[in-house]
């Protein structure tokens, strides 16, 4: 819809789309104070803002991995023995943060660590749901490409601590969704006003067990299954616009990588 669209916001985008998403010139500047936000990093974007955050994971079934992988080269290296489900970096968001992992782990060499993953993929799917709910908890695999909060759902909501998500030694790598104004929208203030709702603790407090992530804005009353959770050693990030700048050649080189 580019600069006819009708809506006045975006909500959802992906930290790691923001630099590519600057570079449309659709979105305008925000008011909303970020100062005082609860996040691993220092966010001073002045476009975007965040509304939560969470670290990609790999979740596993307890009762059927016992002993899950300490680390990502140990599930790299891994016996293809060891199944697990991963989701496409071209249209799933968890599938990029798992190409952009590789890539601050193991940087050159990524092509080679993936191909050595490629035995232990059992398949790789479109989007995270298929992945998690239709393959994952319906036993087809032990682990699954997820979210490190994932768990924090199942202990909240279902009262089982059956799936945990693995930490590991490299660290995590951070996702952080944002929303922003359109500069087409025909109610500028009433977006304004929005964003700055985004980020109170009448929106955060919900956003624990309907987002499953982490609330940019902690709210007196967090669930207890969060304090549960795994805490990465080392949150990994790359730079938005090394991101933007190499993404479709990363993808390339991952669908080489998978097809060796």
């Amino acid at each position: 819809e580019g600069a006819s669209s009708k809506a006045d916001l975006v909500l959802g985008l992906d930290l790691n789309l923001v630099d590519d998403a600057k570079k449309t010139g659709l979105f305008a500047g925000h008011t909303v104070d970020t100062s005082g936000l609860n996040m691993p990093i220092d966010w001073q974007d002045d476009t975007f803002v965040p509304f939560d955050y969470g670290y990609f994971a790999f979740v596993y079934n307890t009762e059927t991995m016992p002993n899950p992988p300490k680390s990502l080269d140990e599930l790299v290296n891994a016996g293809p023995e060891l199944k697990v489900i991963i989701q496409d970096p071209r249209s799933s968001t968890p599938g990029l943060g798992l190409m952009l992992w590789m890539k601050s782990v193991y940087g050159d060499q990524s092509d080679a660590a993936w191909i050595k993953l490629s035995d232990n993929i059992l398949t790789t799917t479109k989007g995270w749901s298929e992945a998690y709910f239709s393959l994952f908890l319906a036993g087809e695999a032990p682990m699954v490409l997820s979210y490190s909060t994932s768990p924090a759902y199942h202990m909240a909501i279902e009262g089982t601590d059956q799936y945990q998500a693995a930490p590991f030694d490299e660290g995590h790598y951070l996702q952080v969704e944002v929303a922003a104004k359109l500069k087409s929208s025909a109610n500028s203030e009433l977006a304004d006003e929005f964003l700055s709702f985004m980020v109170s603790e009448g929106f955060q407090k919900h956003v624990p067990l309907s987002n499953v992530m982490y609330p940019v804005n902690v709210p007196a009353d967090m669930p207890e299954a969060f304090g549960k959770l795994i805490t990465p050693t080392n949150v990994l990030q790359l730079d938005t616009a090394e991101i933007n700048q190499n993404r479709k050649q990363w993808v390339n080189d991952w669908l080489g990588a998978m097809t060796k």
